[in-house]
């Protein structure tokens, strides 16, 4: 599995490192990480991320905003994770992005039959999470 599109690449006060380790840990993939010191920067502390990069399926990219730069924040944004990977997986990287974040519409079936939820995880990213009827359907049947 490889999810395609557009990689996200967060600007982070400082929760860079802290970011890119914990959606490892949620999503599995490599954290890679250079330093403002590997950059030779100078705008910042020598161990702050210059540029760090989640790769595996999901690919993320995230680094510590120098002083006076924007950091992430977003409404009327969602990271849709919709029918990325089976439906245990989407359902237990949502319990995952919930740790110490904010489950904001419970993973849950809809009228229409197909699953959705929405969590914004601990470092303010919202994750739109779900999956189709027939996905459970063919997941069940392959177990």
């Amino acid at each position: 599995m490889r999810v395609k599109g557009p990689s996200p690449y967060f600007q982070l006060p400082g929760t860079a490192r802290a970011a890119l380790q914990r959606w490892s840990e949620v999503f599995g993939g490599e954290v890679r990480i250079a330093t403002y010191a590997d950059f030779s920067r100078t705008d910042g502390p020598t161990d702050a991320v210059a540029h760090g990069q989640l790769a595996g399926d999901l690919e993320l990219f995230a680094a510590d905003a120098a002083e006076g730069e924007t950091t992430f924040t977003a409404t009327g944004l969602l990271f849709s994770l919709l029918g990325a990977a089976d439906p245990a997986t989407l359902t237990r990287w949502f319990e995952a992005l919930s740790v110490d974040g904010t489950v904001l519409d419970p993973l849950q079936q809809r009228p229409w039959g197909d699953w959705d939820g929405q969590v914004r995880d601990a470092f303010g990213v919202t994750w739109l999470v779900g999956y189709e009827a027939s996905a459970l359907r063919e997941h069940a049947q392959e177990q």
